[in-house]
Parts: C-alpha cells; sequence; structure tokens
C-alpha cells in the first residue's frame, strides 16, 4: 500500500508502534530493591558515586531504562527508544574511565531524556508526523552533541503534541500521553511526554522547548521543574519543527528536571560556548555568579487584565508570596497589569499570518487533532464572515477584546506581518518600562496558565495567555 494514501499513515503508525515495543522489551525489569538508590540520586551524586568508584554508569543507566520502560507502560511517554545504545554508550564511558581515571564531564555517565524534536544519529524525529517517519538523523543535535560530550547518556525521546501548538499531548503517529498521576488528564504540552518521564523518575533530566508555554504547563501538570532560557542561551541547531524560519515567536530550548539544582547544573554545563565547539544559534554568554541582595522586589499577579486565575492556580501564586515574605523580601501585587490583551493579539498576528498552512502542510493522511481546529479553522474563515462577528461581537456584545483577537487571526500579506513584528519590538519596550523599571523589580510571579491540568480532550477551546507573553518578550 502506498503510504500516504487516505489510510497509509495507519501502515506506517503500526510499523513504528511495533519498532518501539520491540526496543521497549529489552529494557530489564524493574527491581525496586535494586534501582531505587539509583532513581533516587540526581546528577551530583550520580557523577561523584562513579568518580568514586561505587557505582559504574552502566549500572546507573541499566536502573533508569527500567524506570522509563514502567514509566512508558504507565503513560505512553516514549517515542524513539535508545536503550540499546545508551547501554553501549554507559560501558564505553565505565571503560574511558577505568583507562584514564578522568570523568568525560558533569554529566558523566547520567541518563537523560530528549523531546522527540532533537536529533539524535541513527533515529527519526517525527514531532508526531507519519510523514516524518523512516527518515533517521545523520548526525545529533547541537545540545544533544554537546550533552554526549560532557557525558550524559540520552535513553528515550518523548512525546509532543501535533504540530507542538497545543498543550495536550496527542498525536496519531504515538498516540496520546496521560498525566503520571491522573491518567483521565492531560500531562500537557508540548514537552508532554519529557514532563510525564520525569516525573515518574524515567530520567535525571530532560530537553525541552518553549514557544508558548510548552516547558512551563506540562511541568506545571505534571509537578517537575523547567527553565525557559532567553533565545541563543542554548543550541537550537538540529531541532526539527513544523514552522522552520518563521521569526516571529521564536522558540527557545530548556532544561528540564526533578529538582531546582538539576536545573541549576544543567545551565553550568551548557550555557556559553564550549571550547572547540562553534554554534550560529548560541550566544557566548557564559554562566554567571550573581551574588543575590537578601531583600529583593518581587511583582506578583493572578489576573493579566485578559485572563483571572481559578481559585487553585491562585492559590499557588499566593503560597509562593507568603514564602518569600516570610522570608523577608518585598512582594508587591500589579493590578494595573492590562498588557495581556494586546500580546495575545500580537501572537496571534505573528504565528497565524499564512493561516497556519505551514504548520499543517505536513500532515499529508494524518487526521488534525481537535486541539488545533480552532486556531487553524479561525484563521481561515473567508473575510465576510470574520467582518460580520467582528461587528456582533463590537456593536451587539459590546466585546471589543474578541474583536481584536479575531481580527488578528487571519492570513496577512508581508506588510501586515511586518506591522505586527513592530508591534511586538514596541510591546517588549513598554512591557519592560511600565512593569520592570517603573516597579524596579527583581522578579515576577505569575500562574503558568488560568486552570490546572484539564481531563483529555477538554483543551481545544482554549488559547495560552499567562505563559505565551513570555515568549513575545523573551
Amino acid at each position: 500500500m502506498w503510504p500516504f494514501s487516505s489510510n497509509g499513515h495507519q501502515v506506517i503508525v503500526e510499523k513504528k508502534r511495533k519498532e518501539r515495543a520491540q526496543l521497549l522489551y529489552t529494557a530489564p525489569a524493574f527491581n525496586s530493591t535494586n534501582h531505587t538508590v539509583f532513581l533516587k540520586a540526581g546528577t551530583k551524586e550520580i557523577v561523584s558515586r562513579i568518580q568514586s568508584g561505587e557505582w559504574t554508569a552502566v549500572q546507573v543507566v541499566e536502573a533508569y531504562i527500567a524506570r522509563a520502560a514502567v514509566a512508558h507502560a504507565q503513560t505512553n511517554c516514549g517515542t524513539e527508544i535508545l536503550f540499546e545504545q545508551a547501554l553501549k554508550q554507559a560501558n564505553d564511558l565505565d571503560a574511558e574511565y577505568a583507562s584514564t581515571k578522568q570523568l568525560r564531564g558533569p554529566f558523566h555517565g547520567v541518563p537523560i531524556s530528549l523531546k522527540d524534536q532533537y536529533d539524535v544519529t541513527g533515529f527519526d524525529s517525527t514531532v508526531g508526523y507519519t510523514r516524518w517517519a523512516n527518515n533517521p538523523a545523520k548526525k545529533n543535535a547541537g545540545i544533544v552533541q554537546q550533552l554526549v560530550s560532557l557525558g550524559a547518556v540520552p535513553i528515550m525521546k518523548t512525546n509532543v503534541p501535533q504540530t507542538l501548538f497545543a498543550f495536550e499531548c496527542n498525536n496519531p503517529l504515538w498516540g496520546r500521553t496521560l498525566n503520571p498521576y491522573n491518567h483521565k488528564y492531560t500531562c500537557g504540552g508540548s514537552s508532554g511526554g519529557e514532563a510525564a518521564l520525569l516525573a515518574l523518575d524515567g530520567a535525571v533530566f530532560g530537553v525541552g522547548s518553549d514557544i508558548g508555554g510548552s516547558l512551563r504547563i506540562p511541568t506545571t501538570y505534571c509537578g517537575i521543574y523547567a527553565l525557559k532560557p532567553t533565545v541563543g542561551r542554548l543550541s537550537r541547531s538540529g531541532c526539527r519543527g513544523p514552522n522552520s524560519g518563521d521569526s516571529g515567536i521564536q522558540y527557545t530550548v530548556g532544561p528540564m528536571g526533578r529538582s531546582v539544582e538539576e536545573l541549576d547544573i544543567f545551565c553550568r554545563g551548557l550555557f556559553g560556548l564550549p571550547d572547540g565547539y562553534a554554534d550560529y544559534t548560541l550566544t557566548p554568554t557564559p554562566y554567571r555568579e550573581v551574588e543575590l541582595p537578601k531583600k529583593m522586589r518581587f511583582g506578583y499577579y493572578t489576573s493579566d487584565g485578559f485572563t483571572k486565575a481559578s481559585p487553585a492556580n491562585k492559590r499557588a501564586v499566593s503560597e509562593t508570596v507568603e514564602a518569600l515574605k516570610k522570608q523577608g523580601h518585598q512582594c508587591i501585587e500589579l493590578t494595573d497589569f492590562p498588557f495581556a490583551t494586546a500580546a495575545t493579539a500580537i501572537f496571534m498576528g505573528l504565528t497565524s499570518s499564512d493561516g497556519y498552512r505551514k504548520l499543517t502542510s505536513h500532515l499529508g493522511s494524518d487526521p488534525m487533532e481537535k486541539t488545533i481546529y480552532l486556531p487553524v479553522y479561525g484563521s481561515r474563515l473567508p473575510g465576510f464572515i470574520r467582518a460580520f462577528a467582528a461587528w456582533v461581537l463590537e456593536s451587539i456584545l459590546g466585546d471589543s477584546t474578541y474583536v481584536n483577537l479575531l481580527r488578528a487571526a487571519r492570513i496577512k500579506t508581508f506588510g501586515e506581518w511586518s506591522g505586527y513584528s513592530v508591534k511586538r519590538n514596541e510591546f517588549i519596550q513598554e512591557f519592560y518600562d511600565k512593569v520592570w523599571r517603573q516597579h524596579e523589580l527583581d522578579g515576577l510571579i505569575a500562574p503558568v496558565q488560568s486552570m490546572p491540568q484539564l481531563p483529555h480532550g477538554l483543551v481545544a477551546p482554549y488559547i495560552v495567555v499567562f505563559s505565551g507573553i513570555w515568549d513575545l518578550i523573551c
């Protein structure tokens, strides 16, 4: 059967899932008694114990492979299974250390996971598209190569939403990833497979990405930690995405882990350009030690003028604020935060300029997931329907907020798109002046989303607002 006929995607789905099942079957059986000691350890302890001779890289990697297989069985978090390659790499690390007594780097023998979009030599980076299957990468992505050169051992690539433009982790090729705490709920996205795996101790840390909340949303849903650095701090070469070349809103690469300490260790090892390593996507800015003042000034909000946080998400902010106050820090509530509507309109204006046609051009015979119906079909409304809907909203319902969004989310000329780029730059400056400088802030505390995790299928009518503003700014 021709693979891209109306039913052809199913042939590829069955083949890829069968291959995945066979590779998962090679994992050693999880043994709580023997493996838990390794699973409780972070990067610092693992590297220290390997250096002292107490542990070997093979022992550590075997424990995490066993646990990753369990995590996948519970949540369907994995895509490409790297177990065989990982064990070979661990053996090589042990042999190298036995011979030289020198560690490869700060991640020597540490098992890690990777969001599916990061190229690994010999494996696909499908990001859920069947059309991208059976096209293994010829070399590692930049950040993968950096991590491997510093001793890290990739053991699994993890699941994402179709198009990477949703926060329900589901696609026709790999299926749906479940929340590790309640399988009826979503794990979030787009780095959802990473979050589910890490929450179940299937890796020490992982690498995700973010363009509208893709690091922060699954982190919140699964109870782990992540950092969204400024664009350019971490390599983006060899990172596959459905909308490459679009500079309106740029995605950023970021670490995900089980503790804040893991994020710090990651950044210390990866920020800046290592000797002998060149990557045009990187800013050569090393990790800098900063001595923080004993008393800092934080701003916080639970409503951004467009969206209000639910009681649960509002409580998360208030508990953080109270904890900081008890430590002597100053926290001020920002009640004049009328930026979200403008930010959302700019975000939609920049991302929808072609009606999301490039984003969906890779679907082939794959059915489109309902989670992307709203942005895709909303941006392609005929002009007369859009004009009539805008008139009803504005003139009859008196709703100017959604009118602005409706008018922004449409197909545009290059000149119109450029106009939104100018608005983006003006917005960044205005935000910096009226929020950061005016209030003299050291930090800002905000909800990641208006609501906690939702049951599967219920995210379709929602858009990201709380989290999306920060991708516009940095």
